[in-house]
This record gives C-alpha cells, sequence and structure tokens, in this order.
C-alpha cells in the first residue's frame, strides 16, 4: 500500500509567489519532440486491440513499476527544481521517499547498473534530518546496501553488475527513527546494456504497478433495434483490413455487416507513426433492401480505462469562447469513485462554452481524447466503485433509421497516449497538430504567421468601400507598416448594416467595380486580400431568402440556415463562392457564423430521424471547404464563428481561426488585457494557430497589444484621424516578426492561470530544435509588486543563453540554461500595467 499524506513530504505541485521565484505547475522540465518509444507501443497495443482484434500481452514492457513508496515517484527532479545531495545538484534520476520500492524492467539483457544515492538536501531535510537505507537486488539476491545514510552526508556510487539480467528492485528503506523526511535519490541512475547501448532509468515509463491489457471491444457504441453494439457485433460477420497510406499514417478498418438487415458498421482509423496517436470514425451504411430498424445513441467513442496504485483520474479540461475573459480557462476535475461529469456546448457551434478536447491523467501517465464535430456534441465521464473509468462521447442526439443505401457517420475522435508530465504530452499534443493538421499553404508547408489589418470597426455597420478600403491600404503602406494581408470584413454587401447577410455580391453603390480595385492595390502593396463571407445565416429580404427558399431551414418571416446538407445549397454557394475567389482576387476566405444552428436542425426532423439533419449538414460543411481547397490548392481558410465557437478538429483541419474570440474593444480599452491573456494561456495548450486583433489607442497600447499577440496577429487603425502613432505600430509589428514563429514551438506556462488585475501571467514558446524562445510577462495593473523571477523551460543546463529585452534591445544579458532553469529569469516591470517580451537564443559557441 502506498502512504500518501505526510507531514514532510514535498507536494507535487509548487507553489506561486511573487517574492523570489515564480515557478510553474511540475513537470514543465524538457521538450520532446516527438512520442517516446514506450508511448508508441501503447498506441499501437491500443490500436491492435480495438482494429485487429489482437489481445497483446503487456508482462514483457520495459518499465520503473512503482511497487511502494511514499508519495509520488518524480522524475529527474524534486518538485521541479534539480535533486541535490549536500551541495551537489543533479537533474537526472528518482526522487522518491521511503520506504519505497520500484522494480525496473529493461528492454534488454542488462551489463551493470550505476546511480549515486543520497537523501536529498532541501528546505524540509537541511540540518540532518531524513534517513534512508538503500539497496539493489538482482534475481532476489541482494547486490547492494549503503547502510544508513542522512542528510549531510556525502553521496555514495552504486556499481551492480547485472550478468544479463532483463529486471532488478531498487529498494530505500526506512530506518530506526521513523520516514519523517526520508526523501531520497537516486541519481545519474543509468543502466549499460549487454549490447553497449546506455539507457537512463527516467527513460522508461513510470508505472504505478502492472496493467492489464487492452480488450478487443470496438472503441465505439449504438443501440439497434433496441439492442445494445456490444452483444450484436460479437455475432456479426468482421472484415479487418490494414493498409500503409504514407510514412507516418497507418489505415486499420473493421467492418461489421448484420445478416438480418443488411446494417454495415465501418470503424475506419489511421494510427500514426511518429505520434503516439490515433484516431477514426465510424460509418453506418444500409446495404438491404428495406428501412433500418432505429439506430440510437451512437457514442462514436466508448472506451473503459483502468488504472493501478492508489492514484486518482483527473480530468483536464477548458471552457469554450463565449466572448468574455474566461474564455478557454483551464479547468481541473478529480473524478471520485461513482461520480459522473457530462459536458456540451450550446447551440450547436462546438466551441460554444463547452470544448471538445480533454486530457485524462492519472499516475505517470495519461490520455488525451478529443471530439472533432463542427456540430452539437456530447463527453461523459463516468467513475465506476473502484479503479474503472468509462469515457463516451459523440453526437449528442441520435435516433433514426437509415433508407435503403443511406449512410451516416460519427464524429471524428482523436486519442494520444502519453507518459510522464503533464505539460509535456500537451506540446505532444500540439506538435502533432502542426505536423499532420495545421492547413498546407500552396507550397505544402504549414501555413505561416500573419500580420493584417482591417478598417471595418471604424464605420457604422461595417459598411466600408472601395474608397475607403484603398485610403487604409495606402495609408498603413506609406506608413511603413508591412502587412501579409489587408482585411475587408463584413458588411461590404448590400445592407443597411452587416448583419443583413443573404447577398454575396459586392454592393453596386460602395464597391461599382467589386474587389478588384481592393485586391490589385493590395497586391501591389505586397498585401493579401482576406474577405469576410457568412453564408450560413440568411436574413428576409436577400437574395437567398426570396430566390432561393427551398434551401433554408427555419420559420418564414424569421433569419433562416443554409442548409448546407442540401445539394443544390451546396453546390451553389462553392460555383458562387469559387467564382467571386477568381474574379475578385481573394486570397483568404474568412468564413463566419453568427447562427445557433441546432435548433434549426432538430426541428427539420421527424421522429424517427433525428440527428440526420445535423449530420447531412455537417457532411455538407466540410466537403465545401473542401472543394473549394480542391479548386484553390492551399486557398487559407479562417474559422471565424462569433470569434471562437467552432475550432473542433474537424474544422481545424481545414481552416485557422483568425479571430479565437470576439471579447475586444474597437476603442482600444486596456481593461480587456488580463482577458486576452487568458485565452492565449488557455488555447495554447490545444490549438497552435490562432489570431486576436487589437484596436489603436493612447492608453496603454504596448500592454493591450501584447496582451492579444498571436500568430495571427492585427493592429487597426483609424487613418482619418490624426494621432496615430505610426512609430510605435510599427515597431510593435517589427517586434511581432521577430517571435512570430515561436507561437508554434512548445507552450510551458510560467504561472498558474488567473485573471486577477493584482497578479503577474507569464508563459514560454520554446523552439528547442533552434535552441531559441520567447517568454511574455505581464504586471497587470493591480499588481504592488514591480519585480519577479519566471524559471525557464526546456533549456540546456550547460549552455549559454543570449537574453534580450525587446524594448532594450542593446542590453542583451548571457545567461547559463542552468541559472535560468534553476534561479529563474528577473523581470522588472516599474510600470502599472506592464507587458515585456523576452526572446533567448543559445549562444553559437555553445551550439
Amino acid at each position: 500500500m502506498r502512504i500518501m499524506k505526510h507531514r514532510c513530504i514535498q507536494p507535487f505541485l509548487a507553489v506561486f509567489t511573487f517574492v523570489g521565484i515564480v515557478t510553474s505547475p511540475a513537470g514543465c522540465l524538457a521538450a520532446v519532440p516527438f512520442a517516446s518509444l514506450s508511448e508508441l507501443a501503447e498506441a499501437r497495443r491500443w490500436a491492435a486491440s480495438k482494429f485487429d482484434g489482437v489481445q497483446s500481452p503487456l508482462a514483457t514492457e520495459p518499465a520503473l513499476l512503482v511497487l511502494a513508496n511514499h508519495g509520488p515517484v518524480q522524475k529527474n527532479a524534486r518538485g521541479g527544481r534539480p535533486m541535490q545531495i549536500v551541495d551537489k545538484k543533479y537533474t537526472r534520476g528518482l526522487y522518491c521517499h521511503a520506504p519505497s520500492r520500484i522494480g525496473v524492467r529493461l528492454p534488454g539483457p542488462g551489463a551493470r547498473f550505476t546511480a549515486i544515492v543520497g537523501v536529498d538536501s532541501n528546505e524540509q531535510t537541511v540540518g540532518g534530518r531524513g534517513s534512508a537505507d538503500f539497496a539493489v537486488t538482482v534475481g532476489g539476491a541482494e547486490k547492494f546496501r549503503s547502510g544508513v545514510m542522512r542528510e549531510g552526508m556525502a553521496g555514495k556510487e552504486v556499481l551492480v553488475e547485472l550478468e544479463g539480467a532483463k529486471e532488478f528492485v531498487l529498494q530505500i528503506e526506512e530506518t530506526p527513527d521513523g520516514i519523517a523526511c526520508d526523501q531520497a535519490d537516486w541519481a545519474e541512475a543509468k543502466v549499460t546494456l549487454k549490447d553497449g547501448s546506455e539507457l537512463w532509468l527516467t527513460d522508461l515509463p513510470l508505472r504505478d504497478g502492472e496493467k492489464s491489457p487492452y480488450t478487443t471491444e470496438p472503441p465505439f457504441s449504438f443501440v439497434y433495434d433496441g439492442k445494445a453494439s456490444s452483444d450484436l457485433l460479437k455475432t456479426w460477420p468482421c472484415q479487418r483490413k490494414t493498409r500503409k497510406l504514407d510514412a507516418q499514417r497507418t489505415e486499420r478498418t473493421a467492418e461489421w455487416t448484420d445478416p438480418a438487415t443488411g446494417l454495415q458498421v465501418r470503424l475506419a482509423g489511421i494510427e500514426y507513426g511518429d505520434f503516439s496517436t490515433v484516431e477514426w470514425v465510424v460509418h453506418f451504411k444500409n446495404t438491404g433492401a428495406q428501412d433500418t430498424p432505429i439506430l440510437s445513441d451512437i457514442q462514436g467513442v466508448d472506451i473503459a480505462l483502468a488504472r493501478v496504485g492508489q492514484g486518482e483520474f483527473v480530468l483536464h479540461h477548458h471552457v469554450g469562447d463565449n466572448n468574455s475573459p474566461d474564455s478557454y480557462a483551464p479547468r481541473q476535475l478529480t473524478l471520485e469513485p461513482k461520480s459522473k461529469h457530462r459536458f456540451a456546448p450550446a447551440g450547436g457551434r462546438p466551441t460554444t462554452v463547452g470544448f471538445p478536447y480533454f486530457n485524462l491523467e492519472w499516475p505517470g501517465e495519461g490520455l488525451i481524447v478529443v471530439i472533432g464535430w463542427p456540430g452539437q456534441w456530447a463527453a461523459q465521464f463516468t467513475r465506476d466503485a473502484g479503479s474503472g473509468l468509462r469515457v463516451r462521447g459523440g453526437q449528442e442526439s441520435t435516433h433514426f433509421r437509415l433508407h435503403p443505401g443511406e449512410e451516416a457517420r460519427s464524429p471524428l475522435v482523436a486519442l494520444q497516449f502519453w507518459q510522464g508530465d503533464r505539460v509535456r504530452s500537451q506540446n505532444l499534443w500540439r506538435r502533432w497538430m502542426v505536423a499532420h493538421n495545421l492547413p498546407r499553404a500552396r507550397d505544402g508547408k504549414p501555413l505561416p504567421p500573419i500580420f493584417t489589418s482591417c478598417s471595418g470597426g471604424f464605420f457604422p455597420g461595417l459598411r466600408t468601400s472601395e474608397e475607403s478600403e484603398r485610403e487604409f491600404i495606402t495609408a498603413f503602406a506609406q506608413a511603413g507598416v508591412k502587412l501579409d494581408y489587408w482585411w475587408t470584413d463584413a458588411g461590404w454587401y448590400t445592407c443597411p448594416d452587416w448583419r443583413h447577410t443573404g447577398t454575396w455580391t459586392p454592393d453596386p453603390v460602395r464597391y461599382p467595380r467589386g474587389f478588384k480595385p481592393v485586391s490589385e492595390l493590395a497586391h501591389a502593396k505586397g498585401m493579401g486580400l482576406i474577405v469576410w463571407f457568412e453564408p450560413e445565416r440568411v436574413r428576409p429580404g436577400t437574395f437567398l431568402y426570396t430566390k432561393n427558399p427551398a434551401w433554408l431551414l427555419g420559420i418564414d418571416g424569421n433569419q433562416k440556415l443554409l442548409n448546407l446538407g442540401h445539394p443544390d445549397a451546396r453546390r451553389w454557394l462553392t460555383d458562387h463562392v469559387d467564382a467571386m475567389l477568381t474574379r475578385e482576387g481573394i486570397d483568404f476566405y474568412r468564413q463566419d457564423c453568427n447562427i445557433a444552428p441546432l435548433g434549426y436542425w432538430r426541428d427539420n426532423d421527424a421522429p424517427d430521424r433525428q440527428g440526420l439533419t445535423e449530420i447531412r449538414y455537417i457532411e455538407g460543411y466540410l466537403a465545401y471547404w473542401d472543394e473549394l481547397r480542391r479548386r484553390h490548392p492551399g486557398l487559407p481558410i479562417d474559422s471565424c464563428a462569433s470569434g471562437g465557437r467552432r475550432n473542433d478538429l474537424e474544422t481545424l483541419r481545414r481552416a485557422v481561426p483568425l479571430l479565437r474570440s470576439d471579447y475586444q474593444s474597437s476603442e482600444g480599452d486596456p481593461a480587456l488585457g488580463p482577458g486576452n491573456q487568458g485565452h492565449t494561456y488557455g488555447l495554447s495548450s490545444w490549438i497552435p494557430y490562432y489570431g486576436q486583433g487589437v484596436y489603436f489607442t493612447d492608453r496603454d497600447f504596448v500592454y493591450s497589444a501584447r496582451s492579444s499577440l498571436s500568430p495571427a496577429f492585427a493592429i487597426c487603425a483609424d487613418v482619418r484621424k490624426p494621432g496615430v502613432d505610426w512609430v510605435l505600430i510599427r515597431g510593435l509589428a517589427e517586434q511581432w516578426r521577430q517571435v512570430a514563429d515561436c507561437f508554434l514551438g512548445d507552450f510551458y506556462p510560467l504561472t498558474s492561470y488567473q485573471l486577477s488585475d493584482d497578479l503577474w501571467l507569464a508563459w514560454q514558446f520554446d523552439l528547442p530544435e533552434q535552441s531559441r524562445g520567447m517568454v511574455q510577462v505581464f504586471r497587470r495593473a493591480g499588481s504592488n509588486y514591480e519585480s519577479a523571477r519566471f524559471k525557464l523551460r526546456s533549456l540546456n543546463p550547460d549552455a549559454t543563453y543570449v537574453v534580450t529585452d525587446l524594448d532594450q534591445p542593446a542590453a542583451s544579458r548571457k545567461l547559463s540554461g542552468l541559472e535560468l532553469l534553476e534561479h529563474g529569469l528577473l523581470i522588472s516591470a516599474p510600470e502599472q500595467p506592464s507587458a515585456r517580451m523576452i526572446t533567448y537564443r543559445q549562444s553559437t559557441k555553445d551550439k
């Protein structure tokens, strides 16, 4: 049994302070570019069980098995700081607390084990408190015994000949004085294998005991004619296939067919070779001659998890966007036995209030679960009375029969298996998003960061004109502000104000020559042109409302929804927008959605067809974008939906959110700074590419701008008014370009999440392959502290870094990686509020 509490045990999460050192959540120690071999093996075992129906044994898996320990075993650190024996610090090894027993299972025959052992010297043990007796046993025989060691005693070297053994045990025994403060280190713990290769013990996954093999039950469920799929699929014939798609992706399918009704159920998945990620969609097809019985309660994911040991499942999740300061706020929920927790968005847009991205953590490992559905999803996490957890999720409501030949699909589901610390797992997810999901430009590379501007907010009803757009574009160019795109927002069509959507041709009065004069000027100035569309919301009196009522969902006289599930409607929309993109010289298609579609979908469903309108609509929505990108290879698309309310995984494979939230002020109010900082903090764990803009003001503009800094960043200024500080805008734009690529790197929170105006907030974006990165630090208006230290992450402790405050570029400092990791980066900010941007780069002589 593992004892979990003691008055002298080091807490796993560090405390945040502003008088001295500011620390981050524990575990942000190093970036790992891709999944470890152990994580990849875990994903493959799971995929083999679920897709191939083969149960893989776990008995020989290389791992560290925590058989006993007083509190959590920590890798390479104690509470985020290096381990220390007397005055020597170590950044590799295992921090434990007696009584401790760890089984080591190697990937091959071992030759020798070496380490340095001793009682950890820290604020709790200093002065000789804490004692331990270390031992190593191989095959049941004791091969090393340290004798009683106390804090302040020099470390002892361990050398054990393994003689080909694949397993051995590390023990730390309590001494007669009890276990108070018996905090002990296996520093520099390393095995040399028989083949000559070396293995740090901390490269092995940490397991809280033995795991059970995965079952071969399918990872989804449904009810068919009143019967559970778990019973039905066992009796239906099944065909399984595997084929290689490319160097990193393998397609796996399993297909069941009901011999009585002809219902075909196809599980179509992809296993990734460079990430521990598996994804799938479930497809249903009626191959029979009659309507099927009712198909209901379709869960795109329905899996059972079991943990071992004494820890508990912890669910990390986030709030969705609601145009509020706490949009994307991170949340943490301990899943207690017999508890049930349900999540869903509001109104049919998938990231409205809810957020379909979840990270389950339990001791030593975890599982990311993501539902990709641009509609109304739901997810439920149900704990049993023991150590089990059931995860179910999919389209919120399904109850329908399929006609002969008719098909339906489930949401996309993605799982990512991880081991170690959770912050690292989020960076693995970010890297997978960039490598396999972020839309590609025409050159095949991920869409690069962009700097933009827009004038719409300065005109009533957003009703711009050819003349005004040309005036603004010219002013920015003459001021020397290099824009990647000019952004023509809503209101360019015939309308009393921008909300009157449904006629998708330029207003002949304000744009008599269409967009061509605007796009030609933008191109001449080195900019692309972004144009806003909102085809789904249709208002009375517009072209679509009066000419094509059969394509619309809703009540006559009210605003309606263009039914993208209607083939003719989608065909017209595709052809019309395609023609406009070509004819008008539009380079970036921006689509908004300011209508909650759920009620329209459900009102259109018959009692025995519930959920199908939503499915058809989403199929059409995705097909529309796919066809636009087929006709215009590399076409960038913006996924706006009243800000950031439709940013599920399916959407983000085709588009990027240029406006992560409508939480902004056309007056440039700096009071929105903390909320926008919180948006970056929360969203960056999941979505690498997003955008936000800020309006020029003479009130704390640098603070406001840096609070909204993002991969797709915009600064808007009313060029018709005096007082625009072009020097400041130009300087901020140039600083953004210096750090823009960092936003697509690894993300490390350096403080806890907080919106309070009397605190500091900080984070780090790191590019480990380039040995550089950037740090953003905010002192909010109500904070009384003028300085703070922030421990950085993912640096080489033996290297020297050139650290530069972008507001004082001539005063760069050279600091060691060890100092930045252990003591932190000191930031002084006498102004209230204040925003600092710091870059760091490894010195060339250290590379």
